[in-house]
């Protein structure tokens, strides 16, 4: 019995609220993995016989069986080990994180394109010396020629292409600060 220990009066297993508390986050947990596209689950630390109820919960389209086979998958899943659950916890942040410095990367191009097309040479030399391996020429000719296609209204073609070079050159920049720090 897991209640109360007539000895001492203290509780000898988790509440109902924690029990519940667990159980909702690995349901959670389990609707975040049935949103995950199949290469992305392949990448997780995922036993086989899970994954197979994922897909399974994945391939159902219907509102209510779709809801009963995630009650399934998540009852499925408090039958793993704390720690299998961990790791994929674990797996799926550090995915996070990737994400979120992809977007923060994103971000910067944009303001840094944003900044070439208004302040001109200023933000382009700016940019040089933060990023001295930078073709001056070609930055220069993209900002000029994506500037004309913005006054007579043609299709962004070299804005487009503006964007790719500075998120290029921002992601290797990136690159080589991660290996720097791995050195260190």
């Amino acid at each position: 019995m897991r209640g109360i220990d007539p000895e001492t009066g203290e509780y000898l297993g988790p509440s109902r609220s924690e029990q519940r508390r667990e159980a909702l986050d690995i349901r959670s947990l389990g609707e975040k993995l049935v949103a995950l596209a199949p290469a992305h689950l392949a990448k997780l630390p995922i036993p086989e016989g899970l994954l197979e109820h994922i897909y399974e919960t994945q391939r159902i389209t219907s509102h209510i069986a779709h809801k009963r086979q995630l009650q399934f998958l998540a009852k499925q899943m408090r039958r793993e080990s704390d720690e299998t659950l961990d790791a994929i916890r674990d797996a799926m942040e550090v995915g996070g994180d990737a994400k979120r410095r992809e977007t923060a990367i994103l971000h910067t191009v944009e303001t840094w394109r944003s900044r070439l097309l208004e302040d001109g040479d200023a933000a382009l030399a700016e940019l040089l010396s933060e990023f001295p391996s930078a073709d001056r020429q070609h930055l220069r000719q993209l900002v000029r020629n994506a500037g004309e296609e913005r006054k007579k209204n043609k299709p962004p073609h070299a804005y487009r292409e503006l964007f790719r070079e500075l998120r290029e050159l921002l992601a290797e920049s990136e690159a080589g600060t991660d290996e720097d720090q791995d050195e260190a």
